[in-house]
C-alpha cells in the first residue's frame, strides 16, 4: 500500500492508515496536510475531503479497521465498530462506499474522538 495517512485529532488521538495504490489519490497529495471536521456516526468517523474524488461506491458491509471513500459526502470514512445500521458487530455504511485501505495503528483510540473535533490529515506516498 503506497500511501500512508496520519490523522491527528484535536483531542490528542493519532491514527496511522495505509491506502491502496490508485492514481485518483494523487489529487489529495497536493492538499496535504489539510484539516477537516470529524463527524461520528456510531463507531464510524468520517470527514470531508478538500477535493472531489471520482470513485464509485461498491459496498456497505465493512470490516472493523477498514477505510473507505463515501462518494455522497465526498468523505473518508473510518469504520471501527457497529454503526446505526449494523445488525452485528460489523460496521455497515450509510450508503455504498469504495474501500481504500485500513488502520494500522491507533484503531482502539478512535472511540475517544468526539463529534465535531478538528482532524489534521497528512498523506504521504510511500
Amino acid at each position: 500500500m503506497p500511501y500512508q495517512v496520519t490523522l491527528e485529532f484535536k483531542g490528542g488521538v493519532k491514527v496511522i492508515c495505509e491506502l491502496i495504490e490508485d492514481p485518483e489519490l494523487e489529487g489529495l497529495l497536493q492538499y496535504s496536510p489539510f484539516e477537516s471536521e470529524a463527524e461520528r456516526w456510531g463507531d464510524e468517523i468520517y470527514f470531508e475531503l478538500p477535493v472531489k474524488l471520482r470513485f464509485k461506491g461498491e459496498k456497505t458491509l465493512m470490516e472493523i479497521g477498514e477505510i473507505a471513500y463515501w462518494p455522497e459526502g465526498n468523505s473518508f470514512c473510518i469504520f471501527f465498530g457497529p454503526t446505526p445500521l449494523s445488525r452485528s458487530e460489523k460496521p455497515v455504511a450509510y450508503s455504498d462506499v469504495k474501500p481504500l485501505g485500513k488502520v494500522i495503528n491507533g484503531l482502539n483510540d478512535l472511540r475517544k474522538v468526539k463529534d465535531g473535533e478538528t482532524v489534521k490529515v497528512e498523506i504521504e506516498k510511500m
